[in-house]
């Protein structure tokens, strides 16, 4: 309907707040029951600017089983949330955080994940959380799997690989669900599911050794059965807790083509099918049949089982959520200089600046995205990682002034805003990082992204003291105005 009522700035209900997983911040890797995860087991990397998680093999696999060290693997010691969780949720409620994005860690509740009954203790830690969360006014937004499954599933089943590793996901949904009625109104299956065709940290998979045809096929294959799982999560979501929201989460790539010509756009327009494919499936609950032709040319054959089709069918998401990085060139010459970011491979774009990890900065692609996503989904949307990675440094009085910090955040928001402006529904921003924690792709602490900081080095060193930066007196302002404020 048209109406000549444009918005002004965001709703009065707007979830600003700021995410993180289980295994970048929890630790407490081996303690009250929990089981090793498929993200401990990755080693840090030995490279900076490396985008990409170490590859698991079954020799670096058996390597990591026998090796307890928390130097090696350093998302065994996150931050110590398990330990700190009050102390950081206060802080987050000081900035006045109406929403926090965190993930469960599913080898804290079924440690192997072929358990018959959840571990209690398990339970219990994120009960206790949720209700500090309450306490403050903050909304939980769970992660169910966030590139944290029980290794105990990739020995037994190779992970995601096999079709069994559906029911064992199914039996945690349907305690999270029963156990957290009430307490938790949103949440996400998979984060950034299309990760699963970048191999083991995505499909808990072992896939070396194979050619690359092969390996495709098994990354396929894994996503649909984990496409399967949570459109069954959905459906027990919707009957357990009719009140709370399911969604899913993309790792949005924005992709440009480098120049007007035909075959350029086209070039950027495969890559963006490509990246939308995951949420096609999930939003709008069937294959797309784009993707026929990609199967087709890359001797990719899927293995649907009778009532396939039509779990997808029913089991659609609520909203979508999604993160947002950086935004990419492409064009259909191979002979390119790429840069790298967060799954994104890309030709450099000269009209961007560049983080130190060689992300390209684009506020504006932020903009696009929305109403892309919102053209094409018409369903919420809702961002759940943005943030800016960074080398901070800690004065002698113990201050961070992190400027270039708030200037990517401040830009991000106000093409935020525009989009809301565009008719975009958008349901809330969480930050990546509020704190500090343990990067994804190279285990380190020295890319920081937080509004706190976190006293501890890439060897673990460190008192662990949490020190507001300059960049957490903003952001609170930013929520105080509800975005007027930047």
């Amino acid at each position: 309907m048209y109406s000549k009522n444009v918005p002004s700035s965001f709703p009065k209900n707007f979830l600003w707040g700021g995410a993180t997983a289980a295994n970048q911040v929890e630790g407490a890797w081996n303690i009250d029951g929990k089981g090793i995860s498929t993200a401990e087991v990755v080693k840090r990397a030995t490279s900076r600017k490396n985008f990409t998680f170490n590859e698991v093999t079954k020799k670096s696999l058996e390597e990591a089983i026998e090796d307890t060290s928390t130097i090696t693997y350093p998302k065994r010691r996150g931050i110590d949330f398990y330990h700190h969780y009050e102390e950081d949720i206060r802080l987050f409620a000081e900035m006045g955080f109406k929403a926090y994005r965190l993930s469960i860690a599913w080898a804290r509740i079924f440690p192997n994940g072929d358990e018959n009954e959840p571990n209690e203790k398990g339970l219990v830690f994120y009960d206790h959380v949720f209700e500090v969360c309450k306490k403050y006014g903050i909304e939980p937004v769970v992660t169910i799997s966030h590139y944290e499954m029980p290794l105990g599933l990739t020995l037994k089943s190779n992970g995601w690989e096999t079709r069994e590793t559906i029911d064992e996901f199914t039996k945690l949904t349907k305690v999270l669900f029963e156990r957290y009625k009430g307490q938790v109104k949103y949440w996400l299956t998979f984060n950034e599911i299309n990760a699963a065709v970048w191999g083991f940290s995505g499909t808990g998979a072992l896939d070396e050794g194979l050619p690359v045809a092969q390996k495709m096929q098994l990354r396929y294959q894994a996503l649909h059965h984990q496409f399967i799982a949570s459109a069954l999560a959905v459906l027990q979501c919707h009957e357990i807790d009719p009140e709370a929201k399911i969604g899913s989460m993309l790792a949005r790539m924005q992709t440009y083509p480098k120049t007007p010509a035909p075959s350029d756009v086209r070039a950027a327009q495969l890559q963006d099918q490509l990246n939308l494919f995951f949420t096609d499936v999930q939003v709008r609950g069937e294959y797309p049949r784009y993707m026929n032709r990609y199967f087709h040319d890359n001797g990719i054959e899927l293995e649907f089982v009778t009532g396939d089709e039509e779990t997808l069918k029913q089991g659609k998401v609520d909203f979508l959520s999604f993160s947002y990085y950086m935004s990419t060139v492409t064009s259909d010459d191979e002979d390119i200089t790429k840069v790298t970011g967060n799954f994104a491979l890309g030709e450099a774009n000269p009209y961007l600046e560049s983080s130190e990890w060689g992300w390209q900065i684009d506020p504006i692609g932020l903009r696009i995205t929305l109403n892309e996503l919102w053209d094409r989904y018409q369903v919420p949307l809702f961002i759940v990682e943005n943030g800016l990675g960074a080398i901070d440094e800690l004065t002698a009085d113990k201050k961070i002034h992190d400027d270039y910090r708030i200037d990517y955040l401040r830009k991000h928001i106000v093409e935020m805003k525009e989009a809301i402006k565009d008719g975009v529904e958008l349901m809330g921003y969480t930050s990546w990082g509020p704190i500090d924690l343990i990067s994804a792709s190279t285990s380190e602490m020295s890319k920081r992204y937080g509004f706190i900081y976190v006293d501890q080095d890439d060897e673990g060193n460190g008192s662990l003291e949490r020190i507001r930066k300059d960049s957490f007196y903003w952001f609170k302002e930013v929520i105080a105005s509800n975005g007027e404020k930047l």
